[in-house]
């Protein structure tokens, strides 16, 4: 049993903050503490657990493996002791600094354009909004929320789906005017078929004919670390690429892009979700509301 003076939650918060921010200094500020003090509060929480949290460096903190599981248990008590608080205050709004991580085309679509709505709502929210393709590790990179497309695997992250996409090649008019209409899978060999330069689950481009689905390989001289730098590669008359309808559906809409072999397309799907910490609903406020509002702003065609 924890002696009565000592304030465990307290001590977590220091640690969850230091975690959060990267190191001692920037958590110091935050709460008002020197850093000397902010160290020897996560020093004195290590002796009393028996186990080291952190592996200090002069150039950030480095969780251990008893440390993540500490940083994510203690991440949804402070949550559980935010809801306890805020079910006897119920006019505090939600308050705090929300990391979101999203791919480029999804952000461009359905974040930039609602986020100024969001952020008037709940003023006392500051958003930090990172835009990469590349998968990353949401307690590493302190991340509140990513959103991931495609088959998600089995790990201690809660998911919400936000909807279902499906993919198209897609070509500008003036590349298909210069180079041809590809008619068949095989009418490809003679194209640019422009990629990602990072591994993806499936590389290559399924096709479906004669009943058989068959993955086409990228092998144009162009390839990208995002969808949305495709997109503009397509669009400047580069090639063809196979990139997610929702992020092409204005393009095709008003004629900058086409369809190519859709008579083919498989009609694959990818399923999109929101990523974030916390188990049975215990999340921090400013992660709810962030999550509700995707639920209430994102609709893919």
């Amino acid at each position: 049993m924890a002696r009565p003076d000592i304030n465990r939650f307290g001590e977590m918060e220091v640690f969850v903050r230091a975690v959060k921010r990267g190191g001692f200094s920037a958590a110091a500020r935050e709460l008002g503490l020197t850093p000397s003090a902010v160290s020897k509060l996560v020093a004195r929480l290590e002796k009393r657990l028996g186990a080291r949290l952190v592996n200090r460096s002069t150039r950030a903190l480095q969780l251990t493996p008893e440390g993540c599981t500490f940083y994510e248990r203690s991440v949804r008590l402070l949550a559980q002791l935010d809801e306890a608080e805020r079910g006897v205050s119920p006019s505090d709004a939600p308050v705090g600094r929300l990391r979101v991580n999203t791919n480029a085309a999804f952000g461009r679509c359905f974040l930039i354009p609602h986020l100024p709505a969001f952020t008037a709502r709940y003023p006392g929210i500051s958003v930090d909004l990172i835009l990469t393709d590349q998968i990353i590790d949401l307690i590493d990179d302190r991340t509140d929320v990513a959103i991931r497309a495609g088959p998600m695997k089995s790990s201690q992250l809660v998911t919400r789906k936000l909807g279902e996409t499906r993919m198209v090649v897609v070509g500008a008019p003036a590349y298909l005017e210069r180079h041809g209409t590809p008619r068949t899978p095989a009418d490809l060999m003679g194209h640019q078929r422009l990629g990602f330069s990072y591994t993806r689950v499936m590389e290559g481009w399924p096709l479906r004919e004669n009943g058989v689905t068959l993955p086409v390989e990228p092998t144009g001289n162009l390839r990208a670390s995002d969808g949305e730098a495709l997109r503009l590669i397509v669009l400047a008359g580069g090639g063809l690429a196979r990139l997610a309808h929702f992020q092409v559906a204005e393009d095709l809409a008003e004629g900058r892009l086409l369809p190519v072999l859709e008579d083919f397309n498989p009609g694959d799907t990818e399923a999109i979700h929101a990523v974030f910490v916390g188990q049975g609903g215990q999340v921090p406020a400013r992660v709810r509301v962030f999550l509700d509002h995707l639920a209430a702003t994102v609709r893919l065609p």
